[in-house]
């Protein structure tokens, strides 16, 4: 009973601790705070909700009109922004309180736990780290036209729109995408804009770090030429961007991959390093991250420190004994771990970390993370998590003893719900944080699944989950989208 009522007290204190430091950290950023000058009335709450375009829309350019699709909140401050983004995260968050209440009534309610204001990005323009530039017919009907779509290819109105002026777009990489369309223009291949239809040249994709190192990789489809003729056009991409025109860029890497599909992974079309150095690295939190051509890496560094500092409060929080942190201990679980993160700045605070990821480069990338950052505590295992983790969880139970916690961070599909249930089913996972670019998704199903009752038709019956914190980082300013982690605890 004594121990009991100590955890509880813990518990207790490690929420205020959580709350205090996320309201300071969001007040240190909203004190620092720039506004972004509007040029022209702001689109209503109604018209950013249902993603609608400004009104007159024949009348705008066509950089307006490219503003309005890839960055639709350029108009208003970023306070307002702030607002709406806050607005909606809650509306999410109070339909699923009302869903685990049994009250399904459209009715106007606050979510049932607490929703931390929205953490602003650091950074506001020119925050994103990776893009990817198509190519297709252009204003001026020129075929070899590097920029962003306008229209849809259902209605056949697709133009190319040049980048330039669209607020979260870096310099370097409209750079990139410039000398990109000089050297198509120049070269004696046709673009490739159906595959069907022929042509070569595809997009490229610009990444860079805190540092201004670049790496850029162009995608080529082969068609019908050899080797021999490929490796000439090959040559001419080198030779244009580390000797001509292009080497204003000063790329560090230069990747090529020949492709005959939309998307590829490295194992299907290897990456070819035409030049440079094979990897970029970022750092975040003070640890050093390795980025591979194909590997996951969230857009905005500086707005991912904030997500994976509110992550690693909200997974491991640290007791504070006289002023100095201590270690809790236990088991981190880093389900969709990708290039490992979370799991490594988490590190410090547990004894072991295990994440599960599908793509093996990925894993790769996070087994020399672990290495590079002298992290010995971190295990990454490649393949599906709903494979891996039912026999990880009995390998858990049955060692016995010390804290389990876990944190998933997947993709817009959501988790399979055998992860789900493998989570659900685990009596010794006591706290779990859900990382969600999209809460209103697939995600709400599986916020569902963890927080309902017991159900032994879906095999569900461990003790539900309970939502007790949400926390908003905007990730993607001048965007409707935003990052919520959500802490469950039972």
């Amino acid at each position: 009973m004594a121990l009991a009522a100590a955890h509880s007290r813990s518990v207790i204190f490690v929420k205020r601790k959580i709350l205090y430091t996320l309201r300071k950290t969001c007040l240190f950023l909203s004190t620092n705070d720039t506004i972004i000058a509007g040029q022209s009335k702001p689109p209503s709450k109604k018209q950013w909700k249902s993603h609608k375009k400004p009104p007159r829309t024949a009348h705008l350019s066509w950089e307006e009109r490219l503003a309005d699709v890839v960055t639709p909140l350029w108009r208003m401050s970023y306070d307002e922004q702030l607002e709406l983004k806050q607005k909606h995260q809650e509306k999410i968050l109070s339909e699923l309180s009302r869903h685990l209440s049994g009250n399904l009534q459209p009715v106007r309610s606050k979510p049932s736990f607490p929703v931390m204001p929205i953490l602003p990005s650091p950074v506001r323009d020119g925050y994103r780290n990776k893009s990817t530039f198509s190519v297709n017919k252009g204003v001026d009907e020129n075929p070899k036209t590097v920029g962003f779509y306008v229209g849809t290819s259902r209605k056949g109105n697709i133009v190319c729109v040049n980048g330039d002026h669209l607020l979260n777009m870096p310099e370097k990489h409209k750079l990139v995408a410039r000398c990109y369309q000089d050297f198509i223009r120049l070269s004696s291949l046709e673009p490739c804009l159906l595959f069907h239809t022929g042509g070569h040249w595809r997009e490229v994709t610009v990444r860079t770090n805190a540092e201004g190192r670049t790496m850029a990789i162009v995608y080529f489809h082969p068609q019908t030429l050899t080797p021999e003729e490929v490796a000439v056009h090959k040559d001419d991409l080198v030779e244009y961007f580390m000797r001509g025109p292009g080497s204003v860029c000063q790329l560090d890497s230069l990747f090529f991959q020949e492709s005959t599909m939309t998307r590829c992974t490295h194992e299907e079309s290897p990456y070819q390093l035409l030049h440079g150095q094979p990897h970029i690295y970022e750092k975040v939190l003070g640890f050093k991250f390795r980025i591979s051509a194909d590997a996951f890496f969230q857009v905005n560094q500086a707005a991912a420190e904030v997500l994976y500092s509110t992550v690693r409060h909200l997974c491991v929080p640290n007791c504070e004994e006289g002023g100095e942190r201590t270690k809790v201990g236990g088991t981190l679980l880093d389900v969709c771990c990708g290039t490992g993160a979370i799991g490594i700045t988490v590190s410090p605070r547990v004894d072991r970390i295990i994440g599960i990821e599908l793509i093996e480069q990925a894993v790769e990338d996070a087994r020399h993370n672990a290495a590079l950052n002298n992290v010995l505590n971190c295990e990454f295992i490649p393949g599906k998590a709903e494979v891996a983790l039912p026999g990880l969880m009995s390998q858990l139970s049955s060692a016995g003893g010390g804290f389990v916690a876990a944190v998933v961070n997947p993709a817009r599909a959501g988790l399979h719900h055998k992860v789900v249930r493998a989570l659900r089913n685990q009596p010794a996972i006591r706290r779990l944080v859900y990382v969600s670019c999209k809460p209103d998704g697939e995600a709400m199903r599986n916020f569902r699944e963890l927080c309902c009752a017991p159900d032994p038709q879906r095999k569900l019956t461990g003790e539900a989950f309970s939502p007790t914190l949400a926390v908003p980082v905007d990730m993607f300013p001048h965007t409707p989208h935003c990052e919520v982690v959500l802490l469950f605890e039972r």
